[in-house]
């Protein structure tokens, strides 16, 4: 597959920008703090359960130190009910101490430092970078990887080489705001099982679509 050019890439920015002009983070959080433990928790988990389970959480724990106090057996019963609970505390706690320790009780805001975090990698150290401290970056998550493919904006075989692609045809100022219009698609119409594509406004230049109807 050779690569789209920047005209085709901003045809699709600017249909998915029409469509969906209120695309945005759909995990509630006020801090980076509270963003990055919801992101850690959304981890095979929509957010809708996640917001569910975080507005009763950061009402009483919202910084490490509150997290840390609770200990493993009590976060795990507060987050029980997202699934991989144990492991999502126990990753928790140990990216609080981190904060804690190194960073003076304050989440990095920079990507390189909020990837040494335990439990923390590219996808949820770019989410946080991008939302909670405005810093560019495009988050490669399972609906984002899915619908890159399908455009034929991206073949690569991991999340980190379609995220290598997508920065190349996006201008660095759009790649935040691509991360949340190729989310919003994902989960509206280019749903995982089946497409909704009389409701795709990207059937024109939409690979998998024009590989249907050949």
């Amino acid at each position: 597959m050779s690569e789209i050019s920047s005209y085709e890439a901003n045809i699709i920015f600017e249909a998915l920008q029409k469509r969906f002009p209120d695309a945005h983070c759909e995990l509630e959080f006020r801090t980076p703090f509270e963003l990055l433990i919801a992101t850690i928790l959304s981890a095979q988990c929509t957010d809708e359960r996640v917001n569910l389970v975080t507005v009763s959480l950061f009402a009483e724990t919202n910084t490490p130190e509150e997290i840390l106090a609770l200990g493993q057996i009590e976060l795990e019963n507060r987050i029980r009910s997202l699934g991989l609970y144990h492991n999502k505390a126990k990753n928790i706690l140990a990216a609080c101490r981190v904060i804690v320790e190194d960073f003076a009780g304050l989440v990095p805001n920079d990507i390189d430092s909020l990837r040494k975090l335990p439990g923390v990698g590219r996808k949820t150290a770019n989410v946080v970078a991008s939302n909670a401290f405005g810093i560019p970056a495009l988050a490669v998550d399972t609906h984002v990887f899915r619908v890159a493919h399908r455009l034929g904006i991206a073949n690569g075989k991991t999340p980190e080489k379609v995220e290598e692609e997508l920065l190349r045809i996006f201008p660095r100022e759009r790649w935040t705001q691509v991360h949340h219009l190729l989310i919003f698609h994902g989960r509206r119409i280019c749903v995982a099982r089946k497409p909704n594509c009389e409701e795709c406004p990207l059937t024109v230049v939409c690979k998998m679509y024009q590989a249907l109807k050949s």
